[in-house]
């Protein structure tokens, strides 16, 4: 299992000069990637081509992007330009968002969500390894469409697939899955397994497993969970990941962040690997003032157990 950061979780405070210095910083420290939230402040897949030409090894990508605002053409214009400055260590994460926020506040329909992504990746992935597309949908009606992008032979792309038909859709036609406040035992007996029968199926080996969730070192176990429950309060109104938490037993995020101390950590961090998940996507709670640097530390001297 892989070790990755995340970033830009927050609203507010995120520059792309903040997201250039924790890419610095993770690389040196040996963690494998850097994943960014894609909410409403700066442009994630921009933010990670500037870091991309200020590192040099650790992988770069969005959890996630939303898909509805944007036409399959311009994100994959956009990512493959990424991916460019990167030097191919750009990785496009994908996602519905929520009908509250594509109905609510973009004013768009969210009437059939699995036939929307299904629609996108058909006309997405094929730009993204610079053929010419020609596509019939119910949703998009593409015609003659290529983008030719020099030195980018294509863009691996995971889908924020929680559900069970958008992961048999994610297991046959992307790279992986990327979650988020979804538990050892939901990845393991829910996630993994229906990603990878339908990978099997389409003759596919089994896609990569990105669970992010929030991490905090600390020796006040019920205080953090506290904070983080709070802070993070609307990930459990939210249907989509309201039916994870459910489905682990959690009353909420507080209950599903990974908490306490070297020996506690090192314990949750180890059901996760055993759950299959290929890549931890660490979201590091700063519930006091030296939170994320101790747990920072502490996730890169561990790194190497979990591999």
């Amino acid at each position: 299992m892989r070790f990755g950061l995340m970033s830009g979780a927050s609203m507010t405070g995120v520059t792309v000069d903040s997201i250039v210095t924790l890419a610095k910083r993770a690389e040196a420290a040996g963690f494998a990637s850097l994943w960014m939230a894609h909410i409403r402040s700066i442009d994630a897949i921009a933010a990670l081509g500037v870091a991309g030409r200020e590192t040099s090894r650790i992988e770069l990508g969005t959890a996630v992007t939303p898909t509805y605002p944007r036409h399959p053409m311009a994100m994959a214009q956009q990512a493959l330009t990424t991916a460019q400055l990167c030097g191919q260590r750009f990785v496009l994460g994908i996602g519905l968002s929520h009908q509250r926020v594509v109905e609510g506040m973009l004013g768009l329909s969210y009437a059939q969500p699995v036939r929307h992504m299904r629609e996108y990746l058909s006309v997405l992935r094929p730009l993204l390894r610079g053929e010419m597309v020609n596509f019939e949908g119910e949703l998009y009606r593409i015609a003659n469409l290529q983008i030719d992008v020099p030195g980018v032979v294509d863009v691996p792309v995971v889908v924020a697939a929680l559900g069970e038909q958008m992961l048999r859709l994610t297991g046959r036609v992307a790279d992986g899955t990327s979650t988020w406040m979804t538990g050892p035992q939901t990845l393991a007996t829910h996630i993994r397994p229906t990603l990878a029968a339908a990978a099997a199926a389409a003759g596919r080996p089994v896609p990569r497993i990105i669970a992010g969730l929030p991490i905090v070192l600390t020796h006040e176990v019920d205080a953090a969970r506290e904070k983080i429950a709070r802070s993070l309060a609307i990930y459990g109104q939210l249907p989509s990941y309201r039916a994870m938490l459910e489905r682990e037993g959690h009353r909420g995020p507080g209950d599903a962040a990974l908490v306490g101390d070297e020996a506690q950590l090192r314990e949750q961090l180890l059901r996760l690997r055993d759950a299959g998940v290929t890549d931890f996507n660490a979201s590091i709670a700063e519930v006091d003032p030296g939170a994320f640097d101790r747990t920072f530390d502490f996730l890169a001297a561990v790194r190497g157990e979990f591999a």
